[in-house]
This record gives structure tokens, C-alpha cells and sequence, in this order.
């Protein structure tokens, strides 16, 4: 039988019209989920986009008797996969105007980025998002894309930054997500191997205020998809594998404080706010973080705030650049890898410029996350 030739649907008519993707987090606060909707228009604006709905029932955010879940676009990107002139909606989820899934926790950061807020301090950030790439294998296993099946690979040491079919494992996944991202629109700063193998990570900035959020989980959303092109996953998991490097999201930071200080000292009084909140950052800053910090392979330990210049074995480092200048940024080594953006960004702003605002209540939202989830799912 003569095989017929690969069908490229996307180089089919849209007859004028554009297909929108709208992309969420479901109730794990890391699931993202999506679908599509057409419009017969051209969609240049998140404005011109409606509030949609999805059943809340199958993504742990309400019961059946009421499983409405609405979802808010909020940022707009250019569509990779699809082309021009289609696109890709990130959404806020919600039951009502009034009341907002328990995942969602940008509706904080839209208040702590107030235009007033980041007129007044010009907050930047840039998030270095580690992950692990995964191969199935059986029907229960998800090992890491390159290694030996039920073993592991060379110790680590030549992996960081390497070359060769040896010590690098999915780069051109890597490139692959690279690409998608910059056609996307995502702030993508840079790629490069990680220290564990089969571990990467990308670079996210410079984004100002709640767009580091908005470009970070885009980021990962486009990682996904490209990794079902290569029938691949990823996981953001802390600390996947004993006995090797965990997966962080390290959060550089800056603001005009910092960016005009003198001698350090407006990042030290920055670094104080910062160290008064510390166990609260350690709480929201990924399930499964302590595992990580445990002082070991280029982190702080959990229960202690520390900073230092170029130390990678602090709470934060200090560029050795910033030191020299008197002025710059510094890097937040303490999130996870599967840490909510919104959160991480909002902690820090608000520790470290506007006294602690909405702390309380964001912390407040995210124990009662917790303990639905656990509820649902068991976990």
C-alpha cells in the first residue's frame, strides 16, 4: 500500500478566521490546561477577547453539582504552533467577579504591581527556570530523557554547559522551545545545560512587574507542547532525584532603589525585608522545596535566610558586579522549579519595597489551597 503523503493542515484556509488558545492553571496550581476557540477576526488585543468557561469538576477546582469555572484572558502571544495570525491567551480563573479559584494567585500580584507601586519603584525581574526532561517508559515510569534505563549516568562534572552525545541529553528539544518562545512573543533571555544530565534551563526577562509571571508560565506552557512534539515531558519537581542537583527557579531582582544605591546600603536595608519574611517565602516558594535546600549541591538551607556576594550557597547571592558598583540587582536562590511566579515575584516586591503589603492575606490563600488540594487529591 502506498502510504499518502503528510497532510500539513496548518498551511490550510482559515477562511479569515483566527483560532485563540486559552491557557490556564488548573487546581494543582501547575496543571496547566488549555482550548481552543475561533473568532471571525483578526485579534490584536487581549481586550477583544470574552470571558470564556470549562468544567471545574475534571481540573480539582469545584464539584459537579457546580463545576463553572470562568476563565479571563489577561496577556496575549503570538501562536507558534498554529502561525499568524493565530494566538495564545493566558487566562486568570474564577467563579465569579467576586470570587477567584484558590490557584489563582495573580489576582494578588495585579494589586501588589499596582501602576502606582511600579511607577514608584520600577520593579525587574528575570526568573532562570530549571527542569528536567522525561521519557515514559512502560505504563508507570517517567525516567530522565537520556540516562540508562534503571541506572544512572556518569557522576556529575561535565554536564554544566557541556557538548557531546555523552554529556548532553535533548538540546534540540531545547532549541526547539527556544525558537517557539521568541516567536511567541516571551520575554527568553537565554538557554543552557544544567548540572544534572538531562536537566536545561531558560532564562525569563527582563520582565516589569506582573510580567514575569504572565512570560514565565507561557514559557513552560510552550515547553510542554514542544515536548509532545519530541513525545517527551518535563518536570519541575524540586528535587526528582536523590543524590544530585534539584531544579530552582532563581529569581534576579532588581529595583530603582537598588539600581541606584550607593555602596549597598539600600540593598541591605532591601535584604533586611527580605529576611523578616523568610519562612513565609520558604512556605510558598514550591511544594516540596525543603527537599532541595537542604545546604547541599548549590543551596541555603531551608531554615535560614543568608546572603553573601557570589555565594551560591546563600539564601541570595550578590553579583560580584553589584559589590564593585555599590548598585545593581541580586538573585533570590531560594524558589523551586515548580514555584507559582505570581507568588515569588509579589513576595519579594512587597518584602523588599512595600513593607510586607498583602503577605498575610496571599499566605492566607495559599494554606487553603493546600489543604483542598490535599482533600481532592489525596496528595
Amino acid at each position: 500500500m502506498i502510504q499518502e503523503p503528510y497532510w500539513d493542515y496548518n498551511k490550510l484556509d482559515q477562511r479569515g478566521f483566527t483560532i485563540v488558545e486559552y491557557i490556564w492553571l488548573g487546581g494543582k496550581g501547575d496543571d496547566l490546561r488549555s482550548k481552543a476557540r475561533s473568532f471571525n477576526k483578526e485579534i490584536t488585543s487581549v481586550d477583544q477577547l470574552p470571558v470564556w468557561n470549562f468544567d471545574g469538576s475534571s481540573t480539582y477546582q469545584a464539584q459537579t453539582e457546580s463545576s463553572e469555572v470562568e476563565i479571563v484572558p489577561v496577556a496575549l502571544f503570538n501562536d507558534p504552533f498554529r502561525g499568524a495570525p493565530n494566538k495564545l491567551a493566558f487566562c486568570e480563573t474564577r467563579y465569579n467577579k467576586d470570587k477567584n479559584t484558590l490557584s489563582n494567585f495573580r489576582h494578588f500580584a495585579r494589586q501588589i504591581f499596582s501602576e502606582k507601586n511600579c511607577k514608584e519603584h520600577e520593579p525587574w525581574f528575570g526568573i532562570e527556570q530549571e527542569y528536567i526532561l522525561t521519557k515514559r517508559v512502560g505504563t508507570q515510569i517517567d525516567w530522565i530523557l537520556g540516562w540508562p534505563v534503571g541506572n544512572f549516568p556518569e557522576p556529575q562534572g561535565m554536564y554544566y554547559c557541556g557538548v557531546g552525545a555523552k554529556y548532553v541529553y535533548g538540546r534540540e528539544i531545547c532549541e526547539a522551545h527556544y525558537r517557539a518562545c521568541l516567536n511567541a512573543g516571551v520575554d527568553l533571555y537565554g538557554i543552557n545545560a544544567e548540572v544534572c544530565p538531562g536537566q536545561w534551563e531558560f532564562q525569563v526577562g527582563t520582565s516589569k512587574g506582573i510580567d514575569i509571571g504572565d512570560h514565565l508560565w507561557m514559557a513552560r506552557w510552550l515547553l510542554h507542547r514542544v515536548g509532545e512534539k519530541f513525545d517527551v515531558d518535563v518536570t519541575f519537581e524540586p528535587k526528582p532525584i536523590k543524590g544530585w542537583n534539584g531544579t530552582g527557579a532563581h529569581c534576579n531582582y532588581s529595583n530603582n532603589g537598588s539600581r541606584n544605591d550607593t555602596n549597598m546600603k539600600d540593598i541591605e536595608k532591601q535584604l533586611e525585608g527580605m529576611a523578616q519574611h523568610h519562612m513565609t517565602c520558604q512556605r510558598l516558594y514550591g511544594v516540596g522545596n525543603e527537599e532541595r535546600l537542604s545546604g547541599g549541591f548549590e543551596t541555603s538551607a531551608f531554615d535560614k535566610f543568608t546572603w553573601g556576594v557570589m555565594s551560591r550557597s546563600s539564601s541570595v547571592r550578590i553579583p560580584q558586579q553589584t559589590k564593585d558598583n555599590g548598585k545593581g540587582y541580586y538573585e533570590d536562590r531560594r524558589p523551586s522549579g515548580n514555584v507559582d511566579p505570581y507568588i515569588v515575584s509579589s513576595l519579594i516586591f512587597s518584602a523588599t519595597c512595600l513593607n510586607g503589603f498583602l503577605i498575610k492575606e496571599l499566605e492566607e490563600q495559599y494554606t487553603q489551597w493546600r489543604k483542598a488540594y490535599k482533600e481532592i487529591t489525596g496528595k
